[in-house]
């Protein structure tokens, strides 16, 4: 079922809970969005000491752009960051255009906007996700009718949870892509 009813939201941010990322709902507005970003800059997130005080911002693929807009006036934001900046970056920030509410996973398209790159590099990555757009289960991105068949129709990544292998021995952070995933669920 796709709607992002009460009972999915429920669901997704118990699953988050369990990846070892973080999750808010802010209402859906630019000043909100903005407030909740900010705060999470100034701190609410653990990043490195070694990386920089920078946060990418890449170009939303499915949210409004007015949404986004006041996230530029940010002072820690980079706006269409250069590819030098991609790895030393302390924050990237993204849209989702899909959340799952079974697995915690965002899922976040991968195009020229740079959403790929920025929710990889960086040691810290803030998603942004519509209420609205969180399904069931995995299988639903791909299933005709759902989410206007983005799932079918662009290149994204699942994320779930921080970046995490037990593959070297001990469990290692970080290792193919952020250390920590905060998502912002936007409610209507």
């Amino acid at each position: 079922m796709h709607s992002g009813s009460e009972s999915l939201i429920r669901e997704f941010v118990a699953a988050i809970g369990l990846t070892g990322a973080t999750v808010e709902l802010v209402s859906r507005s630019p000043e909100a969005l903005k407030h909740a970003v900010r705060r999470v800059l100034s701190g609410g997130i653990e990043v490195p000491s070694e990386s920089s005080g920078s946060a990418l911002l890449a170009e939303p693929d499915d949210l409004p752009s007015e949404l986004w807009d006041p996230l530029r006036n940010l002072e820690q934001v980079v706006d269409n960051p250069p590819d030098n900046q991609l790895r030393s970056a302390r924050v990237g920030i993204t849209d989702a255009f899909a959340g799952v509410a079974r697995t915690g996973s965002v899922c976040v398209a991968v195009t020229a906007k740079l959403g790929g790159a920025v929710s990889l590099f960086p040691r810290s990555h803030i998603a942004v996700l519509e209420a609205r757009n969180i399904v069931s289960r995995p299988g639903d991105v791909f299933t005709a009718g759902q989410l206007e068949n983005k799932g079918m129709k662009r290149s994204f990544v699942f994320i779930t949870g921080p970046s995490v292998t037990a593959d070297m021995g001990e469990l290692v952070r970080g290792v193919h892509g952020p250390d920590h995933l905060h998502i912002i669920i936007l409610e209507e």
